[in-house]
C-alpha cells in the first residue's frame, strides 16, 4: 500500500472533504467487517469482551464500571464490538458514533440481535448531535481512530461537550513514534516521515488489517486502485494533550506502553520491537 504525502488540512472545507473521503473508504472496509457479524454476536453472547488489557488496567482504577458509568459514548465506534464490550464490562448504556454507514449498520444489527442497550449515530464525529451533550460519564475512543481526523481541536471540543461534569475521556492509540519506522521491515528502519506535520492520502487496506482479500479487492471485486482515497494524519502526543487541555479538560493519566493493539510491525524482530513504544493511553477529566 502506497501513500502520497499531503499538507495538513488548512481549513474547515479541507477537513470536511477528507472526512468524507474517509467515510467512503470505511464503507468499503465495513463490508469485510460485515462478514464477521455472526462471529461478533457469538463472542458477545459468550461474554467475550474486546476491551484491551491497557484500557481495562487504566479504567478499573476508577472502580467497577457499574458503580460509576451509566453512559459511555464511543466516538469512531466502527462496527460496535468494542462499544458493546463496554456493556460486558459493566457500563449500563452505550452510544456509538461513526462516520461509516456500513459500520453503523453492522453495529445496529449486532445490538438488535442481542437486545443490548445501545444507540447508534451515523455522522462525522465533529457533528455528534447536541442532544448528547453532558450525558457521558465516559467518552471512549482510540485504537486507530484519531489518525482519521483532521481537526483535533474541534474533536476535543466535542469530547468536552459530551462529558458530564466530572466525566472521563479514555484514549488508547498507536504511539506516534511508531510512524517513524518502516512497518514492513524486520529491523528498525527510519520511515523519514515528518513527525510534526505528516498527513497522507492512500488507497487500499493492508493485509495485516483486513486480510489478503481486503488489501487487494474493493467491495465488488474491483482492483484496489479503484477504491476510495482515504486520508490520515500523524498527531503527536503533545497535539492530543494540548487539544484536550485547550478544551478545558484536565489530564489525569498519560502512559506509554510496549503492548500493541494490532500487528503494526508484522516482520519486526522481538528484540527490535522491545526498543520502541507501541501504544500510549491517556485519561482526562471534565471539571465538576
Amino acid at each position: 500500500m502506497h501513500f502520497k504525502e499531503i499538507s495538513p488540512a488548512q481549513n474547515a472545507q479541507e477537513v470536511q472533504t477528507r472526512h468524507e473521503g474517509n467515510r467512503q473508504a470505511w464503507n468499503e472496509a465495513a463490508q469485510e467487517y460485515a462478514a464477521n457479524n455472526e462471529q461478533r454476536v457469538q463472542d458477545l453472547q459468550a461474554g467475550k469482551s474486546n476491551l484491551h488489557p491497557v484500557e481495562r488496567r487504566n479504567l478499573v482504577r476508577l472502580g467497577p464500571f457499574q458503580d460509576w458509568c451509566q453512559r459511555a459514548i464511543h466516538l469512531q465506534c466502527a462496527s460496535g464490538y468494542d462499544t458493546l464490550s463496554l456493556l460486558l464490562e459493566g457500563v449500563h448504556e452505550v452510544v456509538g458514533v461513526d462516520i461509516s454507514d456500513g459500520h453503523i449498520e453492522n453495529a445496529r444489527l449486532t445490538s438488535e440481535r442481542l437486545a443490548m442497550p445501545a444507540t447508534w449515530y451515523r455522522c462525522d464525529v465533529l457533528d455528534t448531535p447536541d442532544e448528547l451533550n453532558g450525558t457521558a460519564d465516559l467518552v471512549y475512543t482510540g485504537r486507530g481512530a484519531i489518525n482519521w481526523l483532521h481537526d483535533l481541536d474541534a474533536w476535543a471540543k466535542v469530547v468536552q461537550r459530551l462529558l458530564k461534569p466530572g466525566g472521563i475521556i479514555h484514549l488508547l492509540e498507536d504511539h506516534p513514534a511508531s510512524w517513524l519506522f518502516d512497518q514492513n521491515s524486520a529491523t528498525l528502519v527510519a520511515s523519514e516521515l515528518d513527525y510534526f506535520n505528516h498527513a497522507e492520502a492512500n488507497q487500499g487496506w493492508p493485509s495485516s488489517y483486513l486480510g489478503d482479500e481486503g488489501s487487494s479487492l474493493g467491495p465488488s471485486g474491483t482492483p484496489v486502485t479503484e477504491q476510495s482515497t482515504k486520508y490520515e494524519r500523524l498527531w503527536t502526543i503533545a497535539d492530543v494533550v494540548q487539544a484536550l487541555i485547550s478544551a478545558g479538560l484536565t489530564i489525569e493519566y498519560l502512559g506509554e506502553h510496549p503492548e500493541p493493539y494490532w500487528d503494526a510491525f508484522p516482520q519486526l524482530r522481538s528484540d527490535q520491537r522491545a526498543k520502541i513504544p507501541m501504544t500510549y493511553s491517556l485519561m482526562a477529566r471534565k471539571a465538576t
